[in-house]
């Protein structure tokens, strides 16, 4: 089970953040109308909702670097929470901010969605 969990969410890692600094507005297909996002402290509920929030963000082109992933079985039958930290890096600025995001992901006809999602810049 443990094996498992941790596959699905490094694949999981790995697929969004590469579709986050190379085709930001595919995440889209990752959230359910459901779904969730709190960011920088600012609420937000469903995919259309998130996808602007996302994709107005005052940056084009970023990398992520990850630094640590920890993985969680939800209480939800087969649902997985992820914790991410790392660093983001913005063409626009010399240093990388550091970041941490938190990801419940919800099984789905053979898948996974994002249901929650919250993402922190880590000051200090």
């Amino acid at each position: 089970m443990e094996e498992h969990i941790e596959s699905v969410g490094k694949a999981f890692v790995d697929h969004y953040y590469n579709l986050f600094d190379t085709n930001r507005p595919s995440l889209a297909s990752l959230y359910h109308p459901s779904s969730m996002l709190t960011f920088e402290g600012q609420k937000l509920q469903g995919t259309d909702d998130i996808m602007r929030k996302l994709c107005e963000l005052p940056f084009d082109q970023c990398l992520h670097s990850i630094t640590t992933i920890d993985y969680q079985p939800s209480c939800f039958a087969g649902a997985i929470l992820v914790f991410v930290s790392g660093n983001l890096q913005l063409a626009c600025q010399e240093h990388p901010l550091k970041f941490s995001q938190m990801f419940h992901l919800i099984p789905i006809q053979g898948t996974f969605y994002v249901q929650n999602d919250i993402f922190r810049l880590n000051y200090g």
